[in-house]
């Protein structure tokens, strides 16, 4: 098979073509720097402006709220570290989950071992986090909740009404923030209607570039930054403004919010059809993705089949699928997600995730499936036994 058939989508999406075209005639005509006070930076500051309008819009929130970052991982560090730098009488305590993205997990670990008492939230075995585990972990002292609202691995869906109320319950002073990374722009996400604090967003998962992010900041809010220099972005984040990146990741959000319900129908029609195929296929397989998760994620877990051996052959076929986060998918270990939903290491090991787009297409679910039928017996580990 020659056609490339791209299925990790939650890694990266391949950018719009307009975005790409739109990016290109900024970076040979608009080259200023946005802060020079000059006719080129002042161009380069309002179409840097006309992206962050764009930003606000889609969540429902005023421009002044969006900070422009280098994407999901700074935009997460600096909810969590610029909002307890800014606000240390609000407690020493915080919250996460134990199936949050590595750049949430990493920042909490390292706060952990400087002082702040740190709880990690249980999961049930669909990834949903354990709201009684929750309310008993809320106090007077917690300052901060940081949420994943759409898991990057198995797709599950936080549920943000819920945890909202049980924090207010126990503690209406302390913030939260929802890593949005794999939500945005794939369901409607309006941090005011929930009552949410921070939200952190990436322009490479919605069809734009890479090495672009944002976090909303409710105006309310004190937040501290982490990096310092000329004092960019409301002097929160300091660093000549890439203006081309911006500006695509705004193109980028304008366009997927136009199509967003016709995208979602489209995902939900080719991971149906590519569950359907599974159920009339002749191998062995357990879908991890709970009921009710994002249609954009499928975690599959293949019987008596190593993930990583089952990626390479497809690959060989050019399918390109994952088995688990991109971003630690290179360190030899069990995905932390899966082990906290206390599955058997049968299904860990076996579990690639399929992710989608409305760049997909019907026949590229068909030749997956066909290419699995093809590859899954060839590489089967003998007497692995039944699940």
């Amino acid at each position: 098979m020659n056609r490339e058939i791209y299925l990790d989508n939650s890694a990266t999406t391949r950018p719009y073509d307009d975005v790409i075209e739109y990016m290109g005639e900024i970076n040979r005509n608009v080259y200023g720097n946005p802060s020079s006070l000059h006719t080129k930076g002042i161009e380069a500051e309002r179409l840097i402006k006309k992206a962050r309008e764009a930003i606000a819009d889609s969540m429902g929130v005023t421009p002044k709220e969006i900070y422009f970052t280098s994407g999901g991982t700074e935009s997460n560090n600096l909810a969590i570290r610029g909002y307890l730098k800014a606000n240390p009488r609000k407690g020493r305590h915080i919250i996460t989950t134990k199936i949050e993205h590595p750049s949430v997990l990493e920042v909490y670990k390292h706060l952990e071992k400087n002082g702040y008492a740190v709880d990690y939230v249980e999961v049930d075995s669909r990834g949903i986090i354990d709201l009684d585990d929750l309310k008993s972990k809320v106090t007077g002292d917690t300052s901060l909740i940081s949420v994943i609202m759409v898991n990057n691995e198995i797709g599950s869906i936080q549920p943000i009404d819920e945890i909202v109320r049980i924090k207010n319950s126990v503690n209406s002073q302390a913030a939260i923030h929802i890593d949005a990374v794999q939500a945005y722009g794939k369901m409607p996400l309006m941090p005011k209607k929930v009552d949410v604090d921070m939200v952190s967003i990436s322009s490479h998962k919605i069809h734009g570039p890479k090495g672009v992010g944002a976090l909303y900041v409710n105006k309310a809010l004190k937040i501290k930054p982490i990096l310092f220099g000329g004092g960019q972005e409301s002097a929160l984040r300091s660093g000549t403004e890439n203006v081309a990146g911006i500006c695509g990741f705004g193109l980028a959000a304008e366009l997927t919010f136009k199509r967003l319900e016709e995208s979602r129908s489209k995902v939900e029609r080719l991971r149906d059809m590519f569950v359907d195929g599974l159920k009339n296929s002749s191998f062995e397989y357990r879908i991890l993705s709970p009921e009710g998760s994002s249609p954009y994620i499928l975690n599959v877990s293949f019987r008596n089949v190593r993930a990583e051996v089952l990626l390479h052959h497809l690959e060989e076929k050019n399918i390109y699928v994952s088995t688990g986060s991109a971003c630690s998918s290179r360190k030899k270990l069990h995905s932390h997600v899966l082990t906290a939903m206390r599955l058997e290491t049968c299904d860990i090991e076996g579990a690639i995730r399929f992710s989608f787009s409305a760049y997909n297409s019907e026949q590229d679910i068909l030749d997956t499936l066909k290419a699995l039928e093809d590859i899954l017996p060839k590489i089967q580990i003998k007497g692995g036994g039944k699940r």
